[in-house]
């Protein structure tokens, strides 16, 4: 077996644990591979050759590496170093015995959807297609104006919102800006595409959710400057007329799990401390 350890070089306790785990499955005649999660250039190069992957960080580095491992259809281990950690399975405390039963292979993988986005500028294409777990957001860009997106689904009409932005969301992106948005909240195993407007003015304001063949069509009127973001950490500045298609993804994101099949419901009311 071969394990990659992708530690995050901005929070000094991940690459100290991550040390500490790779000694552990070192002593363990695992083949280790230590890398950080902001060189995506030389992880991608030794990617096929892992069994599994390891993230130390927060749900960022967790939706940055799953775009990454996707691709080879490889699981990841989230250990959460973050605030809320959605996407994590393990905490610092309890490594030890869940890297054990991930050995012992005691685990199950969750796949979740991922979105695929393109834009297009007078018909051809700006850049190539990028994949997202959490969300497409089209929204104003540094000015307070609103702006203007003629939105198709299946090449037929549904509305033009006039608004901060749209989110175009996946059920693991259900719990973050689409959550703030006023969006529903979705389970992990749905497979639905949620489409909602940011703080719209005098239209359309309720959610939409659409079936995983769905392909969603936002095109942008604006005056002003106007960028799309695909997780919050790609962004595209957008010209007046463009288009943005939306649509599931051919890759999936796959995750170790170790609690039982039903743990997102008790996740999120303890994540969300909506508890009582």
């Amino acid at each position: 077996m071969k394990i990659g350890v992708l530690t995050h070089p901005k929070i000094p306790v991940s690459e100290t644990l991550g040390a500490e785990i790779s000694e552990w499955l070192r002593e363990r005649n695992v083949d280790v591979c230590v890398g950080s999660s902001w060189d995506v250039e030389k992880i991608s190069e030794q990617l096929e050759t892992l069994d599994i992957l390891i993230a130390l960080g927060g749900d960022g580095t967790l939706l940055r590496i799953a775009r990454l491992s996707a691709t080879y259809s490889l699981p990841i281990l989230g250990l959460n170093l973050g605030r809320l950690g959605f996407l994590a399975e393990i905490s610092p405390e309890n490594w030890r015995a869940a890297l054990k039963r991930v050995l012992d292979q005691d685990y199950w993988v969750e796949d979740r959807l991922m979105l695929r986005v393109e834009t297009r500028r007078n018909g051809k294409p700006v850049g190539e297609s990028i994949d997202g777990l959490n969300e497409v957001v089209v929204s104003r860009g540094g000015i307070a104006r609103v702006v203007r997106v003629t939105t198709e689904v299946n090449e037929s009409y549904l509305t033009t919102y006039v608004a901060d932005g749209v989110i175009v969301s996946t059920p693991t992106g259900s719990t973050a800006y689409a959550l703030a948005a006023g969006g529903p909240i979705l389970a992990p195993e749905l497979r639905n595409l949620v489409l909602l407007p940011i703080a719209p003015h005098l239209s359309m304001a309720r959610p939409l959710v659409t079936p995983p063949s769905a392909v969603i069509s936002l095109r942008v009127r604006t005056d002003h400057r106007a960028i799309l973001t695909v997780d919050g950490q790609f962004y595209v500045d957008l010209e007046d007329g463009d288009r943005i298609i939306v649509a599931a993804s051919p890759n999936v994101a796959s995750f170790i799990r170790l609690g039982p099949r039903d743990y997102f419901y008790n996740s999120l009311m303890e994540r969300l401390q909506w508890t009582i």
